[in-house]
């Protein structure tokens, strides 16, 4: 006792504080008071928590209760030897130091304390000071080898952190290289935050920054609302064994709305005029500095806002932005396993928005080139049909003044030449007769030809007034009867009801009508059918003249619309120019094409 009271006045600061941290105390483990007092009076002066046993099963209830740091425990405890419960203390609480203290200065004694597990080995009896240097030695070596393992661990965590990412990097340049999509961009980003080949975050949002309306809109989420469903979506996930690019897929192919993905309703709410500099989500964007939010704090801005829009006070929001804009935020949090965010995944999530951002500019880019080359293929389609309708325009005007010469030249001399004909006939006899009527057969044809280049030449102005549709139809059907009649074709008409009236110019639709007839009926010298058709379909009417005779060739149908392109061995092929000139002038269309037994023409105009 004597020796053990030696240098109890005497002591100096040795920073014991800084050896017990987080509620630690040291024990001391002896069945005399006498010994235990004196240690802990002395260890308490200097700051320490000391506490008492007196054997070794209040020893044990210490150490299940207390955050043990060190024991000085006696060899020889009423109840059990001190060496027999160190296996035990080692295996069940290996960072706790003991420090043996026996009765006996025997070198074998302390080699077998040392053997079964003891740290030291102090022989009764011993100063105070002699006790604290030895535990201030232990508990000093103690703190190098917990600082030491947390080192080494903050390592592991570091080194698999930089593996993981760059696994996550080699998974995340695959998907990107294989589309440009921006939605599938963004939802590969989501899986990549969440999954548990990637970040392992619970819940991951993007936010995307719209210049045009200057407001941050929320895009696209993932993550469970509840605990149940998490095990719910992750466990079909481990049930169909899908990896990485398996859940991407997963992701894109499934309904981005339903249950699962029920966080897409609350992301699409969130919307941040971009003028709001003092909200947490424009401040991460434009400052392109990262924050993280814990127990419902964080440097310099008030995050209560979104706070409340997460259901959480633990969450972190990481810029996306490429070398020429800010293009918006991620935001992610453990809402269900509220496992605390550490800096380290904060530093992961950043790089894995630097990648993503690279994505999303990319995808953008690619956007825009695309909606610059249909902006130029639109004006390019738009130039050729200008200089189709220029070059188309010049011909016309070329061949409708050439008509205009011919016509105003031949017209006379051929009207003169008939009337002679016709007066010869009357005058001389028969045989002259005969040739006379020859003479004037040509001329009416020359006649004809030249009203065909008239009527091209003229372009008549379209007066327009209401007409009803089936009566002109069958007007102009009495017309061509006795060629039908002569070539024995049967007509058939087929027209809805109720009558239809359009607003036309009767005078050219009768004229269009009458070439187009005429042309079915020189297609069939040897009979069939004529039919014409009526059908309405929304604002459009459409009337179909088909006949049985031979089909018209592809290349035919491309040149029949040409001024004095004919298959015929007679007449101008000016019939189906004026045509598709008529109904270009009703603002209609006008097509040929090859029916199943013949060909047949397509007019098709506006009801109003």
């Amino acid at each position: 006792m004597d020796t053990l009271a030696t240098g109890f006045h005497h002591k100096t600061a040795v920073g014991q504080e800084s050896l017990l941290v987080n509620g630690e105390a040291i024990v001391i483990v002896d069945d005399d008071a006498l010994i235990r007092t004196p240690i802990r009076l002395f260890f308490e002066d200097f700051g320490m928590r000391v506490l008492e046993a007196d054997s070794g099963a209040r020893f044990h209830e210490l150490l299940d209760a207390e955050n043990v740091a060190l024991a000085l425990l006696d060899i020889g405890l009423p109840d059990i030897d001190g060496q027999e419960i160190l296996p035990h203390i080692k295996e069940h609480h290996a960072d706790a130091v003991i420090v043996m203290l026996t009765g006996s200065s025997d070198l074998q004694t302390a080699l077998e304390c040392l053997r079964n597990g003891a740290d030291d080995f102090l022989a009764k009896p011993a100063a105070l000071t002699e006790i604290m240097r030895v535990v201030k030695r232990n508990l000093e070596k103690r703190r190098l080898l917990i600082q030491n393992r947390q080192y080494q661990e903050d390592l592991e965590k570091a080194n698999y952190r930089i593996q993981l990412m760059h696994q996550l990097s080699l998974k995340m340049n695959s998907v990107y290289l294989n589309t440009v999509q921006l939605e599938e961009i963004l939802q590969a980003i989501l899986v990549g935050i969440t999954a548990n080949e990637g970040l392992r975050f619970n819940r991951a949002f993007l936010a995307l920054i719209d210049e045009k309306d200057q407001v941050l809109k929320g895009r696209l989420a993932i993550g469970p609302g509840c605990r149940e469903e998490a095990d719910k979506i992750w466990g079909e996930m481990q049930e169909k064994r899908l990896d990485f690019f398996g859940i991407v897929q997963h992701v894109r192919t499934c309904n981005i709305d339903n249950e699962d993905f029920g966080l897409n309703r609350l992301i699409k709410d969130l919307r941040v005029p971009t003028s709001e500099t003092g909200n947490i989500l424009i401040r991460v964007a434009y400052d392109r500095q990262s924050i993280k939010v814990t127990n419902g704090h964080c440097n310099g801005l008030d995050p209560t806002e979104m706070i409340k829009f997460l259901g959480t006070d633990e969450f972190v929001v990481v810029p996306m932005y490429s070398p020429r804009r800010s293009l918006g935020v991620i935001i992610a949090d453990n809402y269900v396993t509220k496992r605390p965010i550490s800096d380290g995944y904060l530093s992961a999530l950043e790089l894995f928005s630097s990648q993503a951002s690279l994505a999303i500019e990319h995808s953008m880019l690619y956007m825009d080139m695309k909606k610059t080359i249909g902006e130029l293929e639109g004006l390019n389609y738009e130039l050729d049909k200008n200089k189709d309708m220029l070059i188309e325009a010049e011909r016309y005007s070329a061949l409708g003044h050439m008509s205009a010469q011919l016509v105003h030249n031949i017209r006379n001399p051929v009207t003169a030449i008939g009337g002679i004909a016709r007066i010869l006939g009357k005058k001389g006899g028969a045989e002259l007769q005969k040739y006379t009527e020859v003479m004037d057969k040509e001329i009416s044809r020359l006649e004809s030809t030249l009203e065909d280049l008239f009527d091209f030449v003229s372009q008549a102005e379209v007066h327009k007034e209401k007409v009803r549709l089936y009566p002109l139809l069958q007007k102009v059907f009495l017309l061509i009867q006795p060629d039908t009649t002569k070539q024995e074709i049967e007509v058939a008409l087929d027209f809805p009801e109720p009558e239809i009236t359009l607003e036309i110019d009767q005078k050219l639709i009768r004229k269009m009508l009458v070439h187009l007839y005429k042309n079915a009926i020189e297609a069939m010298p040897h009979g069939g059918t004529l039919s014409v058709a009526v059908n309405r379909e929304g604002e459009w009417l459409t009337i179909i003249v088909r006949n049985t005779g031979n089909k018209i060739e592809e290349d035919q149908i491309r040149k029949a619309k040409e001024p004095f392109y004919t298959t015929k061995s007679f007449g101008t092929g000016m019939g189906l120019t004026m045509v598709d000139r008529i109904v270009k002038a009703h603002m209609g269309n006008f097509t040929i094409a090859q029916s199943d037994t013949g060909t047949e023409v397509l007019v098709k105009l506006p009801l109003s």
